[in-house]
């Protein structure tokens, strides 16, 4: 999945597949996690946030809000 580099000092880059509902998580220390059924909305939200770590703290990390592995 290709992912898009974004502004903050929690995650570098984000990737979004619609057909699967998957979102794909890199953050700055090398790791990336899959959440699965995150919907676009969830995405283009945290896309379009002023701050996107927060965003994503906020709309996906929180305990138990979308199963997730690390790749």
């Amino acid at each position: 999945m290709d992912r898009t580099r974004v502004e903050s000092s929690l995650l570098k880059g984000l990737g979004y597949d619609a057909a699967t509902s998957t979102l794909e998580v890199e953050f700055h220390n090398g790791s990336v996690y899959v959440y699965e059924g995150v919907p676009q909305t969830v995405y283009s939200d945290i896309m379009g946030a002023e701050s996107v770590g927060k965003a994503f703290n906020q709309l996906v990390k929180r305990e138990g809000a979308y199963p997730y592995k690390r790749l």
